[in-house]
């Protein structure tokens, strides 16, 4: 009796239908890696991470080893980017400042985005003479010039990984916290919201349960284009001589010492140059392509 009931040839199924069983997370990764500049970019990315892992210890040559009889030597067999004015071979040189320059830049970053989604987030749930007082301290500081702290600030604490990642997360959190203080005043008075705060929920948990994880289109977007900007702002410093100092090797201080030999052995310089601009490139277009894909209004 039941197959009377039974449809012989069931409907297919609609887009509509498809897209309604679909949540926003499945939603924009379908959207993120349907473009082929996410994909080169997020590949592209990869290589640099694994090279930085794995590069130096392709070759049996350091980063610190100095050896006088091979000197400027161009690309080889054995030396495969060349080898600096110290006979330090190049290619093992690169991928060790690869991880110098990723992790000051991963690490600089993500302090930036920890400390600027608290500011921002609780100044802008507050409100008042709160958000007001916060906000102007923030105002004040980015009135200041960003290289310039830092290059100040690096002077002050001295040289090293640690100093420079200080120096450059002092104020580098502003342009997160007002993006973030901007997202909170849009969705705090939302009804989702509004419905939490009648249920009796407190400041804090408004905050990290409703307001924050709704805001994180924004904070991932913003992160991976800063993460970029960091690295960069690391070689301007090595390169300056502020950075890391020999015989550490970072893409900054490879790019100051190949600067100085450019018209006679440019590989010192194209090597780091060209890998900064790689990973730069990567960040660049991995943060572009997530903010089209985190946009739920964004048309395909």
């Amino acid at each position: 009796m039941t197959d009377d009931f039974t449809p012989l040839n069931p409907p297919p199924e609609t887009d509509t239908q498809v897209i309604a069983q679909r949540s926003l997370f499945q939603d924009s990764f379908r959207r993120f890696f349907a473009s082929k500049a996410a994909i080169f970019g997020v590949a592209l990315l990869a290589v640099m991470i694994l090279m930085a892992l794995i590069g130096p210890y392709l070759n049996s040559l350091t980063y610190y080893e100095i050896d006088l009889v091979h000197k400027n030597l161009v690309p080889n067999s054995t030396y495969w980017f060349g080898t600096d004015d110290l006979g330090r071979d190049i290619f093992t040189r690169v991928w060790y400042g690869a991880r110098i320059s990723l992790t000051i830049g991963l690490v600089a970053a993500f302090i930036d985005v920890i400390f600027g989604v608290l500011w921002g987030s609780i100044a802008g749930l507050s409100g008042g003479r709160l958000d007001t007082f916060m906000m102007r301290i923030a105002d004040i500081l980015y009135a200041l010039p960003y290289l310039l702290v830092v290059i100040l600030l690096t002077c002050i604490l001295g040289s090293g990984l640690i100093p420079l990642i200080i120096a450059m997360t002092v104020i580098g959190w502003i342009n997160m916290a007002r993006i973030v203080r901007g997202q909170i005043l849009q969705l705090k008075n939302q009804e989702f919201v509004l419905s939490a705060k009648a249920l009796g929920a407190s400041f804090w948990r408004i905050l990290f349960k409703h307001l924050i994880p709704n805001t994180l289109g924004p904070i991932i977007v913003t992160l991976t284009l800063t993460i970029p900007s960091a690295i960069f702002v690391e070689a301007f410093l090595s390169f300056l001589g502020l950075g890391v100092q020999a015989p550490i090797a970072s893409w900054g201080t490879m790019a100051s010492e190949g600067l100085a030999a450019m018209k006679y052995y440019p590989w010192r310089l194209f090597f780091p140059a060209f890998f900064i601009s790689l990973t730069m490139l990567a960040f660049n277009l991995l943060g572009d392509r997530l903010r089209d894909a985190l946009d739920p209004q964004e048309e395909r």
